[in-house]
């Protein structure tokens, strides 16, 4: 089991996340079922994009929710992910995908 499925049936009411934003009590609170929702979704996305185990994904997102998203869906698919900092210059972006040989790119 995932590390989330595992914890659906006991803690599934239960907060799995808190995101807090830029600004001032800007927070989202997520249930473990909320966050396996989301993420079962995310994953069934990459799966029809053609995102197989194995594959290296790199994502290029800001501090946001589906960064998390894209981070968990990519484990429960069996991809490899890898996080660049969303405010690398495209140079130092083509850089990371070529040095892992990354086959897609989530932004």
């Amino acid at each position: 089991a995932n590390c989330l499925d595992r914890h659906l049936e006991t803690r599934g009411d239960k907060v799995a996340l808190i995101w807090e934003g830029d600004e001032p009590g800007m927070t989202h609170k997520m249930t473990y079922r909320q966050l396996h929702t989301a993420v079962c979704k995310f994953a069934n996305v990459l799966k029809k994009l053609g995102v197989q185990k194995g594959d290296r994904v790199t994502i290029y997102m800001p501090m946001i929710l589906e960064a998390t998203y894209a981070m968990l869906a990519c484990a429960r698919i069996g991809a490899v992910h890898s996080v660049v900092f969303g405010g690398f210059s495209p140079e130092a972006l083509a850089g990371r995908i070529t040095d892992c040989e990354s086959k897609f790119l989530i932004t």
